[in-house]
């Protein structure tokens, strides 16, 4: 798997958990104090994602880092 399928497996693991949690975007931007176009980038696999940003993607997600990341 080559970095941007697994940029764009990330990105499809954080638009899946945040549609079950019933978020908009905007929502989810807000509770992680970033704009909401940010986070369109980030599901889209177009925005590389820091660490930090995950964790916090995570904590508001109420999911652990790990079911973010996993791309098998």
């Amino acid at each position: 798997m080559n970095k941007n399928d697994t940029l764009k497996k990330i990105a499809f693991n954080i638009k899946i958990e945040r549609m079950r949690k019933n978020l908009t975007q905007f929502q989810l931007a807000e509770m992680i104090e970033v704009h909401e176009k940010y986070i369109g980038k980030i599901e889209s696999g177009k925005q590389n994602l820091t660490i930090k940003t995950l964790i916090k993607l995570a904590n508001a997600l109420g999911v652990k880092l790990s079911k973010l990341v996993d791309i098998d």
